[in-house]
């Protein structure tokens, strides 16, 4: 199957722009953030403080993807 990925601020200066994944069929969000982490180095790190939105909702790590998705890698956000 394949996802879009999009990424902001530290994430994506690390990813770069939009791009989409090829993924097995039934992986899940955190699959995909592992596929990405083991080709971008400084990712890993990120894991812990950046959310997954798939088609515009915040979900789990656990959530099962689907082919033509949208998935957004959301850094906390930050401002006064």
């Amino acid at each position: 199957m394949t996802v879009r990925v999009l990424a902001f601020a530290r994430v994506r200066e690390l990813l770069g722009p939009p791009r989409e994944v090829e993924l097995p069929s039934g992986s899940t969000a955190g699959a995909l953030w592992d596929n990405l982490a083991q080709r971008c180095q400084g990712l890993p790190e990120l894991a812990q403080s950046t959310r997954i939105a798939r088609n515009g909702r915040v979900v789990q790590r656990s959530e099962k993807l689907e082919d033509g998705d949208e998935i957004a890698l959301l850094p906390p956000a930050g401002g006064g």
